[in-house]
C-alpha cells in the first residue's frame, strides 16, 4: 500500500514536471497553450532518458525532434502563400506563461486519459518519458505526428520502441 502511494506522488510530480516543461516549451515558440509536440519535447527532457532511449531505439535522433517541428511549422506557413524567407524574417516572440489554472490544447486531454489507461500495465515502473512517447506515437493527426513523419519515423515503430524501453527500464527497476 505504501508503494502504491508512493508510485502515485512519483507520478503526479512526473505529469507536473511534463506540464511545467510542455508550457516552457510552448511558450517558447509563441504559444499559450502546449500542444503533443511540447508534450514531447518535454518527455525528452526528463531525467528518467527513456524518451530519447526510444527515439535511439527506432533509429532516429531525439534532438532532431524540434527542428523537425520547426519544418512542419514552415511548410504549413508555405502551404498558405507564406515564403520561408519572410516566415525566418519574422522573429518568434515568447509569451509569458499563463496564470490561472493550467491549459493545453485538446489533443492533450486525450494524452492525459491515455496515460492514465495505461497505469495499471506500467506495473511497478511508474510514469516513464518512454510512455509518453508511445502515447504520443499513438497518435496520427497534428503537428507532433506530422513532424515525425517529417522525421521519416514510422508512428508504430516508435511506439514499439518506447514501450519496450519502458520494459526494460521496470526491468532495471525491479
Amino acid at each position: 500500500m505504501l508503494q502504491m502511494l508512493k508510485r502515485r506522488i512519483d507520478e503526479m510530480r512526473t505529469i507536473k514536471t511534463l506540464c511545467t516543461a510542455a508550457e516552457r516549451h510552448a511558450n517558447a515558440d509563441g504559444a499559450r497553450e502546449p500542444g503533443l509536440e511540447h508534450f514531447l519535447l518535454a518527455a525528452l527532457d526528463l531525467p528518467d532518458g527513456t524518451a530519447r532511449r526510444a527515439f535511439a531505439r527506432a533509429g532516429a535522433d531525439p534532438d532532431g525532434f524540434r527542428s523537425a517541428v520547426a519544418r512542419q511549422y514552415a511548410d504549413a506557413l508555405a502551404g498558405i502563400g507564406i515564403a520561408p524567407d519572410a516566415a525566418a524574417a519574422v522573429p518568434s516572440m515568447p509569451v509569458a506563461p499563463a496564470s490561472g489554472p493550467y491549459r493545453a490544447k485538446t489533443q492533450v486531454e486525450s494524452l492525459m486519459r491515455t496515460l492514465a489507461a495505461r497505469e495499471e500495465k506500467r506495473a511497478g515502473a511508474g510514469l516513464l518519458g518512454a510512455h509518453v512517447v508511445a502515447a504520443i506515437a499513438a497518435e496520427r493527426h497534428g503537428v507532433a505526428a506530422r513532424a515525425l513523419a517529417r522525421m521519416g519515423l514510422d508512428e508504430d515503430a516508435l511506439e514499439r520502441a518506447a514501450l519496450a524501453e519502458a520494459d526494460a527500464a521496470a526491468g532495471a527497476r525491479a
